[in-house]
């Protein structure tokens, strides 16, 4: 690398400069706020750790995405953590360990080796919440209202929601028992969301005709809630085994249609999405004119068991910057002083009050030129504010 070319930075790593990054913050801290307000203590994991550690439970999908280094200490393997919340699952189930229902709320980076898109930051500011200790429709819609709340409070208004359910999959590949082959061409083939080619795959390798057409219906259970109400129904009826699945589904969206009037739902039972570790409702969160989610989570039931303590878990996470960008938080213009520079001790307390009082207060240094809607002026032996 010449001279010239070290202040480049390398692919999909950035840097927030004024005044983005001051908006940024302010959005931080004003999400924080909210996650306090709805009861998610706040916690700080280690940005680096044993890879066994974040490569366990949820962290198995994360492998080509941590950067992985050799600790010189202790000669084991460490990663840089590129997802936190396996890291808050270590949190519930050995360092807290508490009883009956835990609210879990973060914000750092995350360290991505390779980028999940081509849209996506390598070092994205990773904010989020995780509920542990309830399974029921009352965990879900809290989780969901409290993504759809965030994004909101972030200025972000117009959104669609995606719904699906792992579950439902899994209840159908359990009663055909297919194998792991047949369920990665499967996954393929549901991927590329073709009709035609799905009811060739179930016409060749499912047998009976119940079953059959069952996985013929899945694959059209993409769309509105009239689609969903019209074809859950046949579903059930064929595969009982579904039936839970979906009425979870249908509870939990009457309750957020309850919530969010304005907001539009769209189901996909094809979204199998983290189908490894997610175990029961999957959503996320869009905006128009960007491919990716700008939030998305699901529920995760069980990881804490690699831990010692396996408990009922969802939650969800976003890209701090992501929201900055498409959010309208508005960023209250500090007013700025613009004071001497002075070994004169009253000047001094003057400008440590004006800060404490949330003024922003600059001292002249060289006579530099600094725009100021104020400035500190020594009238009658006392230190006055002069507008600029």
């Amino acid at each position: 690398m010449t001279r010239a070319d070290r202040w480049l930075l390398p692919d999909g790593i950035d840097e927030v400069l004024p005044p983005q990054a001051r908006q940024i913050e302010v959005l931080r801290r004003h999400l924080l706020d909210l996650l306090d307000h709805w009861g998610y203590d706040f916690v700080i994991p280690p940005a680096l750790e044993y890879l066994d550690s974040l490569l366990t439970g949820t962290g198995k999908d994360l492998d080509l995405r941590t950067f992985k280094v050799t600790d010189q200490l202790s000669g084991r393997m460490m990663g840089l953590s590129a997802d936190t919340t396996p890291q808050v699952a270590r949190i519930d189930a050995h360092s807290l360990a508490p009883e009956g229902v835990s609210r879990l709320s973060y914000c750092r980076t995350v360290f991505h080796a390779k980028a999940p898109s081509l849209l996506a930051n390598r070092t994205p500011t990773q904010i989020g919440a995780e509920l542990y200790g309830e399974a029921g429709v009352a965990a879900d819609v809290e989780i969901i209202s409290l993504m759809v709340d965030m994004i909101e409070k972030a200025g972000i208004k117009d959104i669609h929601l995606d719904l699906g359910h792992v579950g439902v999959f899994r209840a159908l590949a359990d009663k055909a028992g297919i194998s792991g082959e047949q369920q990665n061409e499967l996954f393929d083939l549901l991927k590329l969301k073709c009709a035609s080619d799905l009811d060739a795959w179930a016409d060749r390798e499912i047998k009976d005709a119940k079953l059959c057409e069952a996985f013929k219906l899945l694959t059209r259970l993409q769309g509105d809630r009239k689609l969903l109400d019209e074809s859950i129904a046949r579903l059930a009826e064929l595969v009982p085994e579904t039936s839970a699945e979906l009425q979870h589904i249908q509870r939990v969206t009457d309750q957020l249609a309850m919530r969010f009037p304005n907001t539009p739902f769209y189901f996909d039972l094809t979204e199998l999405r983290g189908y490894d570790y997610h175990t029961g409702l999957v959503f996320a969160a869009y905006v128009p004119g960007y491919g990716d989610a700008v939030a998305q989570g699901g529920r995760y039931d069980e990881t804490g068991a690699v831990f010692g303590r396996a408990r009922p878990a969802t939650g969800f996470s976003a890209d701090l910057k992501v929201l900055a960008r498409f959010g309208a938080q508005p960023v209250a213009k500090k007013q700025t002083v613009v004071a001497p520079s002075s070994d004169d001790p009253q000047l001094w307390e003057k400008i440590q009050q004006l800060r404490e009082q949330g003024v922003r207060v600059l001292v002249q240094l060289n006579a530099e030129t600094i725009p100021a809607d104020q400035t500190l002026q020594c009238q009658d032996g006392q230190w006055q504010l002069v507008d600029a």
